[in-house]
């Protein structure tokens, strides 16, 4: 159970402010692999904000991440990521002294200018929630070891001019891993995917069906919420089981009811964009000349020529 102490806060936005917290030596300004068994200072109750990349594994220790008003544990044999601007907050036990867990933090700066910082923004697992963790196997698990033990190895080489490079390349091979492992989690749970991706399909279509206009239109961040997970899970879970995004299926959805209100009605196009949702009848038109090549007032009279 959670302590109800009220957490200390923090803000990590160096590595050297996270290793001054656990007592753990600074190898490099900007990079810092770390393993808490190491750490002479432990803060059990704590909530962090993220100036930094960051991963754990976790191998032994019980602890909970509570990421926005959810809580989830943090079980063993997990990787949990944490990206720059992340508030979460973390809760061991107070017997848990020296807990099995082991990690790499790294500043933004380190990855400017190199191949890394081109494609950190792709890695989207930063910005899952904390219960969408990676479960790694124990060959998995060996690999994530031998990337920290890698990196640390290149720490306790004097910094030269080939420093940052080095470092930002076994990261960024760290990260690799990181994205195939992922890529392995969701197809072992194709079962579970395939039934969150048909309740999306099916409450995409009830979203029409009940003859309200609509304030705004469907947003990825609703369905997701509907699903329990963060927003760039459920886009990249969506991708892999269906080849399109959920913003794609939900415009592709938007265009079939046009279509069809098209078809059988003689509405003004500017009532059935307000039905849809649009605010502006105009970007309805964009939208729809985009997905069909041709404007809602030209499809109808498409249809009325055949």
């Amino acid at each position: 159970m959670a302590n109800i102490m009220e957490p200390r806060f923090v803000n990590f936005d160096s590595v050297d402010a996270y290793n001054k917290l656990y007592g753990l030596p600074t190898r490099h300004p900007l990079v810092a692999v770390v393993d808490l068994k190491e750490a002479t200072g432990l803060v059990n109750h704590i909530k962090i904000k993220y100036g930094l990349y960051a991963l754990f594994l976790k191998n032994g220790a019980h602890c909970a991440i509570k990421y926005g008003r959810k809580l989830y544990d943090y079980q063993e044999g997990t990787v949990v990521s944490f990206s720059p601007g992340q508030l979460i907050e973390v809760d061991m036990p107070d017997e848990e002294m020296s807990p099995d867990v082991v990690g790499i933090l790294f500043h933004p700066d380190l990855v400017y200018g190199t191949p890394l910082g081109e494609k950190i923004s792709t890695y989207s697992f930063f910005d899952y929630s904390q219960v969408e963790a990676l479960h790694l196997s124990d060959r998995e698990r060996a690999i994530f070891l031998d990337c920290l033990h890698n990196i640390r190895q290149e720490l306790e080489h004097p910094v030269d001019a080939h420093s940052a490079s080095v470092l930002s390349a076994n990261i960024q091979l760290l990260l690799e891993y990181m994205h195939r492992f992922y890529d392995r989690q969701f197809i072992t749970r194709h079962k579970v995917n395939s039934e969150i991706v048909s309740r999306f399909e099916r409450q995409l279509k009830e979203y029409y069906e009940s003859g309200v206009r609509r304030e705004g239109l469907p947003s990825v961040v609703e369905f997701a919420d509907r699903a329990n997970l963060s927003p760039g899970y459920f886009s990249d879970l969506v991708k892999r089981e269906t080849g399109m995004t959920p913003k794609d299926l939900i415009m592709r959805h938007m265009v079939s009811v046009a279509k069809h209100r098209l078809n059988v009605s003689t509405e003004d196009v500017g009532i059935i964009a307000y039905d849809l949702g649009f605010q502006y009848p105009a970007h309805f038109s964009r939208m729809f000349k985009r997905a069909t090549g041709m404007s809602p007032s030209d499809y109808r009279r498409s249809i009325e020529m055949n």
